[in-house]
């Protein structure tokens, strides 16, 4: 792992993880065309994490007073003067949260075989090629109101539907969850706001388990590789900060199927590249 890499490796991650073009299904095709060398799974997990955090400082107010009401909704659970009336909106919203989560526990059991999709180029570019079809359905939903005071249980549960599917390499986890939200009538900022806030908790147990893992596999954090990470790290927080406001600001417009064209124009250029066995790594590009 270089400095360049690194570098390179933040800023797909930060540009992608966000953007409705799937980080998975570029990881795969940067790999096979350019000899992208699989960064360590160490690294990997850090740039997710830095993406994580980017969510956390956008969403600042809204973590912080989640957070808040979790402690207080368990706390009122126990308490023997019940409170009366509609909760408050954040800790609804845990609520939404936690039930749109549980559809990636039934991923958990396919997880090795959802995986084994990533290494086949076809495959992810004819996965864009479907995330290009949701995104440019998304714009033609006719604008909902729901939001964390009147989306229902079932709303959330087939968001994260779409969630669980998304794990799918190619398909953007951010284009199926909003366009998901959208298709059951959410408000489009609120189909964004969920869609990120959503994803805070997948993010963090998975960051959790797998730094847990490669540290123990690998014996601790590889010799004179922290200032690489940490590079990489910055780099992937700050570019997804500001991607994270680029979905809001087109989603708001009616402009998030503008995506829809570059995923269909990668796809198909990758699908081609395919067919013809081009590679840089092979010379005959």
């Amino acid at each position: 792992m270089t400095y360049p890499m690194s570098a390179i490796l933040g800023f797909v991650q930060g540009v992608a993880e966000f953007l409705p073009i799937s980080s998975s299904g570029h990881l795969t095709l940067f790999q096979h065309f350019f000899g992208l060398a699989e960064p360590d799974n160490l690294f990997n997990v850090l740039l997710h994490f830095a993406t994580l955090l980017a969510v956390c400082i956008y969403y600042f107010q809204d973590v912080a007073e989640m957070i808040v009401e979790f402690f207080r909704g368990i706390a009122a659970l126990f308490s023997r003067h019940p409170s009366h009336g509609n909760p408050p909106e954040a800790r609804r919203l845990v609520l939404l949260v936690i039930v749109g989560t549980l559809p990636l526990f039934a991923v958990l059991l396919i997880k090795n075989k959802v995986e084994a999709l990533g290494s086949n180029p076809y495959f992810v570019s004819c996965a864009l090629l479907v995330t290009g079809c949701i995104l440019f359905c998304s714009d033609r939903m006719a604008g909902g109101r729901k939001n964390a005071r009147n989306a229902t249980l079932k709303d959330v549960l087939l968001v994260g539907v779409a969630q669980g599917f998304a794990t799918i390499p190619g398909l953007s986890r951010s284009g199926c969850t909003i366009s998901a939200g959208m298709a059951r009538g959410f408000d489009r900022k609120f189909a964004v706001r969920y869609s990120f806030l959503m994803s805070l908790p997948a993010v963090l147990g998975a960051t959790i388990l797998e730094v847990k893992d490669v540290l123990e596999m690998e014996g601790g954090l590889p010799e004179g590789r922290l200032p690489i990470y940490l590079m990489g790290m910055v780099i992937a927080g700050v570019v997804g900060y500001f991607s994270i406001g680029l979905v809001n600001l087109l989603a708001s417009k009616g402009k998030f199927g503008a995506f829809a064209y570059y995923c269909w124009g990668a796809g198909l250029l990758s699908l081609v590249l395919c067919a013809m066995g081009w590679t840089l790594t092979s010379g005959t590009i």
